[in-house]
C-alpha cells in the first residue's frame, strides 16, 4: 500500500445547490464527487491533452453513494480520494466527502461514494488498457479499502 496519496478536493455548497429541504441537493453530492474524480484523472496523467492523444477516457461503470448527512448552504467542502485497486482496464476508487476546510475538519464523512472504472477508447466504444505510465501511476497510489466500502444497499422488507 501506498503512503502517497491523491490530492483532497475542495468545494463549496452554492447557493443554486440547495434544494426545498433547505440542505444540498443529492445531485449535487455526486457532481463534486464528479470534480473529485476529474482531479484524481488529472493527477494521475488522464488529463485533456492524454484524452486528445489518446481518444481514451475515464467512464464511471458503478457508482453507489451514501448520503450521511445534510449541508447547508456556504458549506466548505473536502473530498479525499483513495483508489483501492487498478488493472489492465478497470479502477476501483472512493470518495469521502468532509464538512470543514483542508484535512476535513471532522472526523467522521458528511457522504461517500464507491465507483468502479473503466478505462474506454472512445472511438471503439469498449474497455481499453491504460496507458502503462497511467496504471503505474494508479497502482503506485492503492490503499486500503474504508470499513464501509464494498457494501450493498441494505433491502426493506417486501409488505
Amino acid at each position: 500500500m501506498s503512503t502517497e496519496r491523491v490530492p483532497d478536493h475542495r468545494a463549496v455548497v452554492l447557493p443554486e445547490w440547495v434544494d426545498y429541504n433547505g440542505h444540498m441537493s443529492e445531485a449535487f453530492y455526486v457532481l463534486v464527487f464528479g470534480h473529485a474524480t476529474d482531479a484524481m484523472m488529472i493527477e494521475t496523467g488522464m488529463d485533456e491533452p492524454y484524452r486528445k492523444r489518446s481518444g481514451c477516457s475515464l467512464y464511471t461503470a458503478e457508482a453507489h453513494v451514501r448520503y450521511l448527512r445534510e449541508l447547508p448552504e456556504g458549506a466548505e467542502l473536502t473530498v479525499r480520494t483513495r483508489v483501492l485497486g487498478v488493472d489492465a482496464k478497470k479502477a476501483r476508487l472512493v470518495h469521502e466527502m468532509y464538512e470543514g476546510g483542508p484535512g476535513g475538519g471532522e472526523a467522521a464523512p458528511v457522504a461517500t461514494t464507491e465507483l468502479l472504472m473503466i478505462h474506454v477508447d472512445q472511438q471503439a466504444g469498449r474497455a481499453a488498457p491504460f496507458a502503462e505510465t497511467v496504471r503505474e501511476r494508479l497502482a503506485s497510489l492503492v490503499e486500503a479499502a474504508p470499513e464501509w466500502a464494498g457494501r450493498s444497499i441494505v433491502p426493506v422488507p417486501e409488505v
